[in-house]
């Protein structure tokens, strides 16, 4: 099998054993890079040189003698969200462009720390605010699977880059789902830990309560042998929580003996009863179920009577917050300036550059969350938007009292063509109707393929309670060892 094929786990394990190199494992990631994103656009910026700088670089200290981790050795690539000294970093926006950080996120220190080889930076919604990667200002990023339909969003290219076999992990952030969304829908594992549980440190904000970043592999094991490496306290981060990682990594390998016995798993019936759901999703979630039930998990019903104010909620406080942590885009600090001629106004310079920098989707979001917050209106809004959050985590803390984990489908429907709902704003977002949930309560959830609909990709959701990522990873990767992983055309 060619190695661009193969596991994170079997590459770090044949780069340990010496049979190939971490060079020759970078490149050829690099040249599948070079032969299919042209097609796919999963990168908005390649580190040739970088990256075989640092692949050099491990085989060095191994070839020394020094003991090295499961992924050292082993391609990544970075949702281009996160800060990465000396590499572009724009957040899908003109407001960024060209802009190289000075220094490196906390997660991509640890990344480097673990001899992984950062091969780049990828394609993303702007300022992550999208459910399908239209909103790059850059371009979109086409799935893998159907190249006339989206990747989800808004980490589209990381998930796109593990579906083309571009990467064998990535890293992606989650905010109402950014992970899990496209992960279904390109037949690829995505993974958002517990809120606190990775470091926010050098992530460009977006909604500062719910953003998270965490890993994406195309195995449940590869994504948990990543999150064990980007976890963890990092006193930088005042969200960040003091408690270790838990036992992730085992976890998978506990479930990838295929037996739950003993594991309660609750179906959310306000879930299942949500209108939107395509009747191909639906009969692949149910046959996911029915292998679930043989491998020895109890199915309960529960439920959470406050799932229905969910969407609109995550739409009160996600924008409110993007509001106010844009705000520092002004032309002034960072970034684009425009209409800078010496006569005109700071306010006037000020709204140009907004003009020019920032696409519809986040100016729709800007102005829906300062109206939000607006004197007069800050109760009627983003308070009482944060009472119905209250309201929804209890719903999920009762659910977890009766049940170990909970399961869903993903996302209501397979990928969409590119260009189907970017008219109907609403329509999109409720792609993410499923996944918010858990952004909401801060718990950890994960997407795991469970079948075909219509020949694309559907993903099954898990989700824990707060700090048990372990179970998520358990009940993922038993499900992963009956149904298996999926694989796309080739390109």
């Amino acid at each position: 099998m060619s190695l661009i094929k193969k596991t994170a786990a079997e590459l770090g394990a044949l780069i340990a054993s010496g049979e190939t190199s971490s060079l020759e494992v970078t490149r050829e990631h690099l040249g599948q890079i070079s032969k299919v994103d042209k097609k796919v656009h999963a990168f908005l910026h390649v580190d040739i040189e970088g990256a075989l700088s640092a692949a050099k670089a491990v085989d060095a200290r191994r070839a020394a003698g020094e003991k090295l981790g499961p992924l050292a050795g082993v391609p990544i690539a970075v949702k281009d969200v996160v800060t990465t000294k000396g590499v572009p970093t724009t957040v899908g926006s003109k407001m960024l462009e060209g802009w190289k950080p000075p220094y490196d996120a906390t997660l991509v220190e640890r990344l480097k720390a673990a001899g992984t080889v950062i091969l780049g930076k990828t394609n993303m919604d702007e300022f992550a605010m999208g459910s399908s990667t239209e909103y790059s200002a850059y371009g979109p990023t086409f799935n893998p699977w159907d190249l006339t339909r989206i990747p989800g969003g808004s980490g589209g290219g990381s998930s796109a880059a593990l579906a083309a076999y571009e990467a064998p992990l990535a890293i992606g952030t989650d905010t109402g789902g950014s992970i899990r969304q496209p992960g279904a829908v390109t037949g690829t594992v995505g993974a958002k830990p517990t809120y606190g549980g990775t470091s926010r440190y050098g992530l460009v904000a977006f909604s500062s309560s719910l953003d998270t970043p965490g890993p994406c592999a195309r195995t449940v094991l590869d994504a948990a042998l990543l999150h064990e490496i980007i976890g963890g306290h990092d006193p930088r981060d005042s969200t960040s929580i003091p408690v270790p990682v838990p036992p992730v990594v085992a976890a998978a390998r506990q479930g990838m003996s295929g037996d739950l016995t003993g594991v309660k798993l609750g179906l959310v019936k306000e879930f299942m009863t949500a209108e939107g759901a395509e009747p191909g999703v639906v009969v692949a979630f149910n046959s996911a179920v029915e292998a679930l039930t043989k491998l020895g998990a109890e199915i309960v019903e529960v439920s959470c009577p406050h799932f229905q104010y969910a969407l609109p909620t995550y739409y009160l406080i996600a924008p409110s917050e993007c509001s106010s942590n844009l705000a520092r885009f002004d032309g002034v600090r960072y970034g684009l300036r425009t209409g800078d001629d010496g006569v005109r106004s700071l306010e006037e310079v000020m709204s140009l550059t907004r003009e020019a920098g920032f696409g519809p989707e986040v100016k729709r979001r800007i102005m829906i969350g300062a109206y939000a917050l607006s004197s007069g209106y800050y109760d009627a809004y983003y308070g009482q938007a944060q009472k119905v959050r209250t309201l929804i985590t209890r719903d999920f803390q009762a659910a977890f009292e009766k049940v170990d984990a909970l399961i869903s489908p993903t996302t209501p429907f397979v990928a969409f063509q590119l260009g189907a709902r970017m008219a109907d704003p609403s329509s999109m977002y409720l792609a993410d109707l499923y996944t918010i949930p858990s952004n909401l309560y801060g718990g950890p959830a994960i997407s795991v393929p469970c079948g075909l609909s219509e020949g694309l990709p559907v993903g099954l959701q898990v989700m824990a309670p707060t700090l048990a990522d372990d179970r998520m990873y358990r009940v993922a990767a038993a499900l992963e060892s009956t149904i298996g992983t999926l694989t796309p055309p080739e390109l």
